[in-house]
């Protein structure tokens, strides 16, 4: 029997969801893989610090190793982190329990002392459970009225700069100095180039600040570079769709965590011919190399490959798929992504209308104590919706026996514009 390889980037996405989920067969079940598989993968991981073993080569092996020691030390300073926030909220929580019904100003008396000690002041008013707006405002109180003057804000303007044994070049000076270079070598400089000329030709201590302004009231500043984006952006355009794999559309939908009072991030991918969701990504975070795995993922489950013809990939303006990580990867696999412009959800109305169904059918009906709770209960809905759950616009059928009917002309699709 032939045996499955993984990549190292499948092994890792396992790992992290065990670590999250804390089960280790619930997240074997939702991908389809052993128990005993994911169990080894674990050990691994914790004799390795990685699925992958060390190279043979003795130069990376040591790389290699250096590398796993530094995640280690990075993840240690975040543990350690949220040890000493955990630590904190703890402390300010039993000061105000010694407060029957803690009113506002005790609250602000509290926070300030915290905040006198170095800690962040974010942090401390989240744990003491005060607005910012509303800190400040009382903090203002407590000062002293100041008395009005007419004098500008801020430091007066200097009449001119020094040189660096000690003379003093009056602005006007500067100027003429300014306007001789612009006239010579000078004329293609901005201001940071021409105060460098001026630091290096006159031995002027100045700053770039300064020669900024002395330029504006010259009005000779070069007009200010156009920066182009490196993966320009493609609108939508409306379409006619024949058949699955035209076109695909992706978002992310956010959940509560009661239980833990937090969020988790549903990051899904569906076919806008079928409605199936062809894959998702659920987890604590929600970053561009998820949504780079979930397309990657939805291909391989198509069997589409480089070469074949590819769908368009429809989102919208999120920071997962604007990052340059994911138009790479577009780009790479010659997928047109289209962005629709902002404020227009109804240009990704069929992800947007599986969210809608998700909340209605999933989220609202559960109240989620932990976040292993939440993904077993995610995971059998999304079994249920792909391949039980009849949908209306497929002549009530599921969106996977749908697609297996127009694959093997069993009926005959309806065409749209999407």
């Amino acid at each position: 029997m032939k045996t499955k390889r993984y990549d190292q980037e499948f092994k890792e996405q396992i790992i992290r969801e065990c670590q999250e989920v804390g089960n280790a067969a619930l997240v074997a079940r939702r991908h389809g893989l052993s128990k005993n598989t994911v169990h080894n993968w674990l050990k691994a991981s914790r004799r390795n610090g990685s699925v992958v073993p060390l190279p043979k080569n003795k130069e990376q092996r040591l790389k290699e190793a250096e590398r796993r020691l530094e995640e280690l030390s990075r993840e240690n300073d975040r543990l350690k982190r949220i040890v000493a926030e955990k630590e904190l909220e703890l402390a300010i929580l039993k000061e105000l329990r010694d407060l029957a019904n803690p009113p506002v100003t005790d609250k602000v008396m509290v926070a300030k002392r915290w905040i006198g000690k170095g800690y962040n002041t974010n942090l401390v008013l989240d744990f003491v459970g005060l607005a910012a707006s509303t800190f400040y405002e009382n903090i203002s109180r407590e000062e002293l009225p100041k008395e009005k003057t007419d004098k500008a804000a801020g430091r007066p303007k200097t009449q001119f700069s020094s040189t660096l044994d000690g003379q003093r070049i009056p602005d006007e000076q500067i100027k003429e100095w300014l306007c001789e270079l612009i006239c010579g070598d000078g004329f293609p400089y901005g201001y940071k180039k021409l105060t460098a000329t001026l630091v290096e030709d006159y031995g002027l201590v100045i700053n770039h600040k300064k020669v900024y302004r002395l330029c504006k009231e010259l009005e000779i500043l070069k007009p200010q570079r156009v920066c182009r984006p490196k993966h320009p952006k493609r609108l939508p355009q409306r379409t006619e769709i024949t058949g699955p794999d035209q076109l695909w559309e992706m978002d992310i939908k956010y959940g509560y965590i009661h239980g833990e009072e937090r969020f988790f991030f549903q990051l899904s991918l569906i076919d806008v011919f079928d409605r199936c969701v062809i894959d998702y990504h659920l987890g604590l975070t929600c970053t561009a190399k998820d949504a780079c795995r979930v397309l990657r993922n939805a291909l391989k489950k198509r069997g589409l490959k480089p070469g074949m013809k590819m769908p368009r990939v429809r989102t919208d303006n999120g920071p997962q798929f604007i990052a340059n990580f994911f138009e790479e990867l577009c780009h790479k696999l010659g997928i047109i992504h289209e962005r629709i412009p902002i404020g227009t959800p109804n240009l990704n109305a069929h992800i947007e209308a599986f969210h809608s169904i998700l909340e209605d059918d999933c989220y609202s009906r559960h109240q989620f104590n932990s976040y292993a709770e939440a993904y077993e209960q995610i995971s059998l809905y999304m079994d249920y919706y792909n391949r039980r759950r009849r949908h209306g616009s497929l002549k009530n059928m599921a969106p996977e026996k749908y697609y297996q009917a127009v694959i093997s002309n069993s009926i005959k699709p309806k065409t749209f514009v999407a």
